[in-house]
């Protein structure tokens, strides 16, 4: 499993309602479990356990294994590498607190607070071939170089006799390509939790044996998105000039349809879209400037999108970095033809919403890989050319959708009360949503949203993912604020805050 998505699926599951502190308990009572399995495979079993813990996620879990392992009659002694106030983890130091209010008469447990590496250069233990050592340092979050003391640490550990057990990952290996940077735990079991992380697969030497702890996440929480999935967004680089986060053409607008292309546009601006052109007919320009002065309209002569404007828009798409196609554009047999003639010539990441998903013809599109079409379930089966029920439950509409989304390659974010991201089989579930949302234009915001991500280089199943789950929290949050009935763009606003986590 990819490290980020082990971060997301823990978020996830915090955001189900599954306490990270239960997670934690769970983690470090099973890894308990391994410990004391493995330590009875040794010929002269060990009744002494040495932890080294760092201050995140995966020291706590050193701390409930510690604690779980002193009621199976271990003598446990615990390494703190960093002052319990400095926890970079919450439920760690809930952990540490519960062995502290234990330490008065706990017979058999010692902790060992690390300020400076120097504390362990005089490092000592009796009998330590007939010890088991835990690491606990560093968890999948690894960055770079190592700090001290978890350098010294490692060290150490590398240096000590007797079995060496890594928790989740040994520290300084990297978790995604299982490279060393710097320098890591040689371990001889590696105790990972809910899936193997894809860097341990690739280093074995370091790693050793692997066992997996189910710590009781749902499989939802990989299937249904959550906050945890704002991890996936960049963090944008001090150092970038204006473009850098997202450049984006609007292609759509018409004489009787000017709001939709406007709404669009604010929606990639709002959520972090450095540059927004909005290339429309001339009779829709005006309007369209009077939205805005952060949209950059061009009128191109016409009432509708015609094929004398196909120049100009081809220009324009080699500019940016993604172009959203449909917004309001109407219906007309000539813009159906100059959006499909533009498909054969262009490449750039595309989003088709609204009237281009009745207008483009499939098989114009069906091996445009970078591709992101957001229909409801009237334009889902117009652009497939299908009769779906929607009416059908959630389990035969997925199963219908996998019979036939994988007929084009790019990703399908299908609209409906709960959001289904399919690209071929694989698929995610949105919940996020208001009853408000069944006002005009909220789908232009998402067309909008999903355009910018996609700019901004996320993947376009993540872009379709994630973009179905921040409109659809800015409508919770509008409903909260304004009541059930409020409008597209009094959402708008509200995309910044529902993509804080």
């Amino acid at each position: 499993m990819n490290p980020l998505d082990m971060m997301v699926t823990d978020l996830n599951a915090e955001y189900m309602g599954l306490p990270r502190l239960s997670l934690m308990e769970n983690a470090g009572s099973c890894l308990a479990q391994h410990i004391s399995s493995i330590a009875g495979t040794i010929n002269t079993s060990p009744k002494r356990v040495i932890i080294f813990t760092g201050s995140g996620g995966n020291g706590g879990d050193g701390l409930v294994a510690g604690r779980h392992l002193l009621n199976y009659g271990y003598e446990v002694e615990i390494f703190l590498l960093n002052h319990p106030r400095n926890f970079s983890s919450s439920q760690s130091q809930s952990n540490y607190l519960i062995l502290q209010n234990m330490s008065p008469y706990a017979p058999g447990l010692k902790i060992n607070h690390i300020t400076d590496s120097r504390d362990l250069d005089d490092f000592k233990i009796k009998d330590i071939d007939n010890s088991v050592v835990v690491d606990s340092i560093l968890g999948t979050g690894i960055e770079g170089k190592l700090r001290e003391p978890s350098r010294s640490a490692i060290k150490l550990i590398n240096r000590m006799p007797g079995i060496k057990i890594a928790v989740d990952i040994p520290s300084g290996l990297n978790p995604l390509n299982g490279k060393i940077e710097d320098l890591a735990v040689k371990a001889n079991y590696t105790i990972t939790f809910h899936k193997v992380k894809t860097g341990l697969d690739l280093n074995s030497e370091y790693t050793g044996k692997i066992r997996i702890c189910d710590i009781g996440i749902p499989e939802q929480a990989e299937l249904f998105l959550g906050k945890g999935d704002l991890l996936r967004i960049k963090k944008r680089n001090p150092d970038a000039h204006k473009g850098a986060n997202g450049r984006i053409m609007v292609l759509g607008g018409s004489k009787d349809y000017t709001g939709a292309p406007a709404l669009a546009g604010l929606s990639a601006l709002n959520t972090g879209a450095d540059l927004v052109y909005v290339l429309c007919p001339e009779s829709a320009a005006l309007p369209l400037k009077s939205y805005s002065p952060d949209l950059i309209v061009r009128g191109l002569e016409g009432e509708v999108i015609h094929e004398g404007m196909v120049d100009d828009i081809l220009e324009m798409a080699h500019k940016v970095d993604c172009v959203l196609m449909g917004c309001g554009a109407s219906q007309d047999k000539q813009t159906g033809k100059t959006f499909n003639y533009i498909l054969e010539k262009m490449d750039k990441p595309l989003v088709l919403d609204a009237d281009a998903l009745k207008l483009v013809k499939k098989d114009i599109v069906k091996n445009y890989e970078d591709l992101i079409v957001t229909p409801h379930s009237s334009e889902f089966n117009a652009f497939f050319r299908e009769e779906v029920d929607f009416n059908s439950t959630l389990e035969e509409k997925i199963k219908a959708l996998k019979n036939i989304t994988p007929t084009i390659k790019g990703t399908v974010l299908l609209k409906g009360r709960v959001d289904v991201i399919m690209q071929q089989d694989h698929f995610r579930l949105n919940k996020t949503g208001s009853p408000g949302m069944t006002v005009g234009g909220t789908g232009d915001c998402l067309a909008g949203v999903v355009a910018n991500l996609r700019a901004q280089g996320i993947s376009i199943f993540d872009a379709g993912c994630l973009g179905a789950f921040i409109n659809g929290r800015a409508g919770e949050i509008a409903e909260k604020k304004y009541g059930p009935n409020f409008t597209a763009a009094m959402m708008i606003p509200l995309l910044a805050e529902a993509m804080q986590y």
